[in-house]
């Protein structure tokens, strides 16, 4: 089950908290934004950057934290986008997800993620590995050549 909004009552013990980006960048041929995905080698898809929160980790430093971990690039983080849910090996889990301008940085490939793959909008929503994540693009705020819309 996959869900955008956060459930009403308490959080269960075994809540696994992540929390991710849409990063995106000013196109270097000057055609509005690209956004990054991330190739993980281990499930062989494509996603959004997103990690698990570390002890005594807030959700947005653990989204900055894992962007740069996932992609080498240091972000800005924008409007805070939407929350998902589902589960995974029978644990739910709960990734909070923000816009971040990219703002300088290199990828370096890892066992974690082999490959990064900057898109345009579009292209990117169309090479997302699984349907949960293609609401996240969804709730972006318009991105046209100068990135987010105010």
């Amino acid at each position: 089950m996959t869900s955008a909004h956060p459930g009403p009552g308490p959080e269960p013990h075994d809540l696994v908290r992540a929390a991710g980006t849409v990063l995106w960048r000013r196109s270097a041929a000057g055609r509005g934004v690209e956004i990054a995905l991330v190739h993980r080698p281990r499930y062989d898809d494509w996603s959004l950057p997103k990690g698990k929160l570390k002890r005594g980790e807030d959700f947005a430093a653990a989204a900055r934290r894992e962007t740069w971990e996932e992609t080498g690039m240091e972000c800005v983080l924008g409007q805070e986008l939407t929350t998902i849910r589902y589960r995974v090996e029978g644990r739910p889990k709960v990734v909070r997800y923000w816009a971040a301008e990219a703002v300088g940085g290199d990828f370096t490939p890892s066992r974690e993620v082999d490959r990064i793959a900057w898109l345009p909008l579009a292209t990117a929503r169309l090479r997302l590995t699984h349907d949960r994540d293609r609401p996240v693009l969804d709730a972006a705020p318009p991105l046209g050549p100068e990135g987010p819309a105010a």
